[in-house]
């Protein structure tokens, strides 16, 4: 491959080459590019919570009993894998999510905070994201699912594919895996662009089919029947616009892997190091700019030895083997989470910055501690969050306030121009900044 040596702009130069992680960030490459911060957007959620202290017994909470900065009131016991970045993150106490009260629902429209008084369920933040932030990449968003073979409940998540929900706040399908994520990464055999247009026709044309049945079968159709039909054209709509997205980067290649396809059975703890990986290539290479990953947690836990089931640990109690084993977990987590900043830390995007100096990441859940859906854990890192203070614990003055609020807090430090989200018009500034 020939030495880049003039300006190219972003998309010509995905045209040009396979691999972007094989060469050297090029300072030339970002001489006359714009000079605003691409922010980016990472949401991972992790099903049940954390373990938290027995009143009146001796034992530790993963929470931090009073607020203040972690160099001053130092972090919990499970806390601990975050040391190295205690000056970077930032917990969030006293949310709640008002529109979901499943106790085993800690994914269940996390995003997008449910429906809630008058106010039914609607598109999650991450996806408002994804149309400001993410409609120049390939892939708008990301959306990820872990690989557990667990039904959502049982795992603490709830219902539901995703964190993700679209317009109508239906819960969005998710790639499930390690190989799914590397197949839409990274180039395939026979992925020329030819190969590609030929089977976006063929789907189009299977589309085209269904519409028109369905239209003919709509003039017969009672009331009730017709709405269902109409949320069925929302579906085709959508896939339709996918279609005509996937089109526009047809006869642009995907780069290669930088590695070998993992193994269709790899799950827990390594998965989520490997998906970790590949959201980092995804976002340094501008793949996307919008990411959400629910992960696994039965495939986790088992990975460390533990053979309780997910719901089982959520009952750990004040003491004992179930107590110990809920710690277990709670610090793995933390571990794989700081080794995700760390990488965030440590890879430069194509503008040469760190991309954790525009990433606002936040890792979370609808339940606290077992099955309690009040004060939710908020856990929020990245440098893209320029008014939020950093390595804090903040508790907000009010009980419950709706998580909303801090969805839309962080849409607004992305610089999405929105005022409202979902039941919510007023962020949290006043308390974070």
């Amino acid at each position: 491959m020939p030495l880049i040596t003039n300006l190219i702009n972003r998309r010509s130069f995905l045209k040009t080459t396979s691999c972007l992680l094989a060469l050297p960030y090029l300072d030339s490459m970002a001489a006359k590019q714009s000079t605003s911060a691409l922010k980016r957007m990472i949401f991972l959620g992790g099903g049940y919570g954390f373990t938290h202290a027995y009143h009146g017994k001796d034992n530790k909470s993963f929470f931090p009993e009073q607020a203040g900065k972690f160099s001053e009131i130092g972090l919990t016991h499970t806390m601990k894998p975050l040391e190295r970045h205690k000056n970077d993150i930032t917990m969030v106490r006293n949310l709640t999510n008002l529109g979901v009260t499943n106790p085993h629902g800690g994914s269940q429209h996390h995003l997008s905070c449910g429906s809630y008084r008058e106010h039914e369920a609607g598109i999650s933040c991450d996806q408002i994201a994804a149309k400001t932030i993410g409609k120049e990449c390939r892939f708008t968003s990301l959306v990820l699912s872990g690989n557990d073979n667990m039904p959502g409940q049982g795992a603490g998540h709830g219902s539901g594919y995703s964190l993700s929900s679209d317009e109508r706040g239906h819960s969005m399908p998710a790639l499930n895996s390690p190989l799914d994520l590397y197949k839409t990464l990274f180039a395939q055999k026979g992925d020329s662009s030819e190969t590609v247009i030929a089977r976006l026709n063929k789907r189009k044309s299977v589309l085209d089919l269904v519409h028109k049945d369905a239209k003919n079968v709509q003039r017969k159709l009672a009331s009730e029947d017709a709405e269902k039909l109409d949320q069925y054209f929302t579906s085709v709509r959508e896939i339709e616009q996918t279609l005509s997205r996937e089109r526009e980067w047809a006869n642009i290649p995907k780069q290669q892997a930088p590695f070998g396809a993992p193994s269709e059975g790899m799950d827990g703890a390594k998965e989520v190091d490997l998906v970790y990986d590949m959201m980092i290539i995804a976002l340094q290479s501008d793949m996307t700019r919008v990411i959400s990953y629910r992960q696994p947690v039965a495939s986790v836990i088992k990975s460390i030895g533990i053979s309780l089931s997910p719901h089982t640990l959520s009952h750990y109690g004040s003491s004992g083997e179930s107590r110990m084993a809920s710690e277990q977990r709670d610090k793995k987590i933390m571990e794989l989470y700081a080794g995700f900043i760390d990488r965030l830390k440590r890879t430069k995007d194509l503008h040469g910055q760190s991309l954790f100096d525009n990433a606002i990441v936040n890792y979370g859940s609808n339940l606290k501690t077992g099955h309690g859906t009040q004060d939710v854990p908020a856990i929020l890192t990245g440098g893209g969050a320029k008014n939020i203070r950093k390595g804090e614990h903040i508790i907000l003055p009010e009980e419950n306030t709706s998580l909303g609020k801090y969805w839309l807090t962080l849409l607004q430090e992305a610089g999405v121009k929105t005022d409202k989200f979902n039941y919510d018009d007023k962020n949290l500034l006043e308390h974070l900044a």
